[in-house]
Parts: C-alpha cells; structure tokens; sequence
C-alpha cells in the first residue's frame, strides 16, 4: 500500500514489510552477476525497488519503489526513491543506460506493461532477477508447504513470457540459472535450502511472501511436520545429502534483454 490507498501487489507491504530489510539482503555472488549484466551501464533505474538490495554503487542508480514502508527502511546511503509503480515510470524514454528489477515482477500488476516500461526508458539492457515458478517443485520444501509452492505457480510470471516481452523489436534476450549458495544471505525460500532449521522461525518465513499469503493452517501443518522430521532425522535421511551442496541450482533465474 503507498499514498495511492491500497496495495499495488498482492502484498500489502505497508502492514506486513517493516522487517523485511533485516533477512532480504544483498548477496554478493549474486550481485555479481546482476552487475556483469548491467555491463558498462553508468545511469540505472532500479525498479521495484524495495529496500534497496544489490544496487550498484558505483553508477548513478534512481529508484522506484511505491511502499512507504520499504522505502523507509533504504540506508542513508542508498539511492534516491521515488513513489511511482512499473507500470507507470515517471520517466522519459530512454533516460536511463540500464534498468533493473530484482525479484519484484510478480507483484506488479501489469508484469507486461511494467516490461516494456522498462524497455521504454533504458537506451541498454534490462535486467530481471525472477523465478521460474514450475522449478519450485524440485525444491523439498514442496513436501511440506505445497500450498505454498501451489500459490506460487500463479504468481510469477512465466520466464517464456518475459523473455517474449523483452525481446520485442531487436533486443537479444538470455535467460542464466543462477545458483544460490548454500551460506546465502538473502533470505527468499531457496536461499536455505541446506538450512531447513530457518523455516520453523516465523521472522524467515514472513520474509518469503508466499508463506504470508497461505492459509496459516496449511502454514502451521508444514511447519509441525518439519519440526518432528527434523528432530527424528527423518529430514535428513531423505534431503540430508543437499547440506553438503556448495551451492543449488533451483528457480533463480536472471532474464536480460540488450537492445
């Protein structure tokens, strides 16, 4: 929810974003390759913005971001945010070398508009950090919360549509897995897949936005079961072998449209 009077997702993150800022952080090796990907770009737009998570900061980077709430939890050093959605940049076409946008696509919504808004006003790439939804259910977690990994199915957009989007006209558009370290930092879902102990603590769980928006009592049957798998061994016995994974390649996918 922002000044507009009601949510511009399916997330109202004015109620429920005022810690998101504490476990969605950014994490180096992929912030790596967002910034390979942003090439030689020297002005950035970061679109959908939220709390500011791997924005360069060696290039001049504008935000837009329309929660009050996440907006308020950007560092002092962070760029500036303007109150604006995807579908609608406030901007002129091509003003920018580059645009971003990190795992916020499947809040928008109008995921195509907010697409070409970001072709609109970037002279060069366009650089998506998103999931591909179907892949979720490789992930164990689908044995403990499939309504969660159900809902997600519809939210996020299909990596074939995006891309389709992003390639109209010339653009040349590439879609990289991007694997997740097993000490990652950034606390979306997969981010602790070696680590299943992290789900039983409500402050991770509320980090992921599709546990919010579950049925709590699904929520709460997941996470009884998990509990009594994990002090049986019965966890370990079926999953354990993923603890000693450096790194998985689950549904973190970079999508890049250069013109």
């Amino acid at each position: 929810m922002t000044t507009r009077g009601r949510p511009v997702g399916d997330v109202d993150y004015e109620q429920h974003g005022h810690r998101y800022a504490a476990l969605r952080r950014t994490d180096p090796r992929i912030e790596a390759r967002v910034h390979a990907a942003l090439g030689e770009s020297r002005t950035v737009l970061n679109v959908g913005a939220g709390t500011g998570s791997y924005e360069p900061s060696d290039r001049y980077v504008l935000a837009v971001e329309p929660s009050a709430a996440m907006r308020a939890q950007r560092p002092a050093t962070a760029a500036p945010a303007v109150d604006a959605t995807a579908e609608r940049l406030p901007f002129d076409d091509g003003s920018f070398d580059a645009a971003m946008a990190m795992v916020t696509i499947h809040q928008w919504s109008d995921v195509e508009q907010g697409l070409r808004e970001m072709r609109r006003v970037s002279r060069g790439p366009v650089v998506v950090l998103t999931i591909d939804a179907p892949a979720l259910h490789r992930f164990w977690l689908a044995d403990y919360f499939p309504e969660v990994i159900a809902l997600d199915q519809t939210r996020f957009p299909a990596i074939d549509a995006v891309a389709a989007v992003l390639a109209h006209g010339s653009a040349d558009v590439r879609v990289e897995v991007v694997p997740v370290p097993a000490d990652c930092v950034d606390g979306f879902g997969e981010a602790f897949y070696a680590r299943p102990e992290a789900f039983l603590r409500p402050e991770v769980r509320a980090a992921t936005s599709g546990f919010g928006l579950t049925d709590p009592a699904a929520v709460q049957r997941g996470v009884d079961r998990l509990r009594d798998d994990l002090a049986s061994g019965a966890w370990d016995r079926a999953h354990g072998h993923v603890r000693e994974q450096a790194e998985y390649a689950g549904a973190l996918r970079l999508v890049t449209a250069v013109a």
